[in-house]
């Protein structure tokens, strides 16, 4: 990727104009990740839609693993590398290029593999994941596809494999919300971070 070419075809604000909160949080970021992620800045050009989206964004990822099934259901949950194998299979049928890039990178770095994202972007039933994973999978790609077919034959197919009902739900959220988050990124032209490409694809070197 040309490091030259823009991150959005709107205009993209400057970070000392932004509104506090805003600021606020890309800065944190900034100083957690090393950069400013492009979908950060890009989505900046409507402060009030950049509030809902980071707000549901944050409720579907950063909660803890299984929270809400543990007081609703028997399932096991979600792990955050299972959550980023939704975006990154959905995002790639969704043909987007910022979110297969950036969610494949997190999917590598949760998951210590340096091929999973590769995998799970190209063909999924292929890559090297559990049988439990593919059908959480299978069932992302139906919402992804064709949600109006979905019935209680595909919950009754993630129970067998250890999801309850409310991970249905985390399943299909994440795989609706991410189509929203695919289809506004290939409106804008929003361009993939280049530090991006290279993360989790080499073991980091021990701590000393």
């Amino acid at each position: 990727m040309s490091a030259i070419s823009p991150i959005s075809r709107y205009p993209v604000p400057e970070l000392v104009d932004l509104p506090e909160d805003l600021r606020t949080r890309i800065l944190e970021v900034q100083e957690k990740a090393g950069f400013v992620p492009n979908v950060f800045l890009a989505l900046a050009h409507r402060p009030a839609e950049w509030r809902a989206f980071m707000a549901y964004h944050d409720a579907l990822l950063q909660k803890d693993m299984g929270s809400l099934t543990n007081q609703t259901g028997s399932g096991q949950g979600l792990t955050k590398g299972e959550r980023e194998m939704i975006i990154v299979a959905t995002s790639a049928h969704n043909q987007c290029l910022y979110c297969v890039v950036a969610h494949g990178a997190i999917l590598r770095v949760y998951e210590k593999k340096p091929l999973v994202a590769d995998q799970v972007a190209v063909n999924f039933r292929k890559a090297d994941i559990t049988p439990r994973q593919r059908a959480m999978l299978d069932f992302a790609m139906k919402v992804c596809t064709a949600s109006h077919t979905v019935d209680e034959a595909d919950f009754a197919t993630l129970a067998a494999h250890g999801f309850s009902a409310e991970d249905a739900w985390d399943i299909g959220a994440i795989t609706a919300f991410f189509g929203l988050s695919n289809r506004m990124a290939n409106l804008t032209g929003m361009r993939p971070n280049d530090e991006f490409f290279l993360m989790g694809r080499t073991p980091r070197p021990p701590k000393a």
